[in-house]
């Protein structure tokens, strides 16, 4: 792992203590995608705007009428295989964290990269999020 399990846990719990998965094998990625339904999945990082933006956001965004059916998470810079894996279905963007896809029966139908992320402020990431859900789930 490049980060040490200490520094990242309570990142990590910011998005398990909302109801999130986490996923730590390209098995566990495989399954969570491929299921029936919409499925969110956050690739999570240690970056600042992880912390400021993009985790905040998603949390906020939960607030919606309709959300997806399934929540779940990878952890750039640790789970090596979840996140290669992960981003293997997140194509054709290029690898990105964070970043936060929606699929519907296994399909990716939207997706929130760095840049995207970056500029953003945790509530237009919600709102973004939200017409996303009100949309496909």
């Amino acid at each position: 792992d490049m980060y040490p399990p200490e520094l990242v846990k309570p990142m990590r719990e910011e998005l398990t203590n909302i109801g999130f998965g986490e996923l730590h094998t390209s098995e566990d990625v495989a399954n969570a995608i491929e299921q029936k339904g919409t499925t969110l999945v956050v690739v999570n990082s240690v970056c600042g705007c992880a912390a400021a933006n993009a985790r905040p956001g998603v949390n906020h965004s939960l607030q919606n009428d309709k959300t997806p059916d399934h929540l779940v998470t990878v952890f750039a810079g640790v789970d090596k295989d979840a996140v290669n894996m992960a981003r293997e279905y997140m194509l054709p963007y290029p690898a990105s964290s964070p970043s936060v896809a929606l699929f519907k029966d296994g399909n990716l139908v939207h997706f929130l990269e760095r840049h995207n992320i970056e500029g953003s402020t945790a509530d237009m990431i919600a709102a973004n999020l939200s017409m996303a859900f009100d949309k496909f789930c």
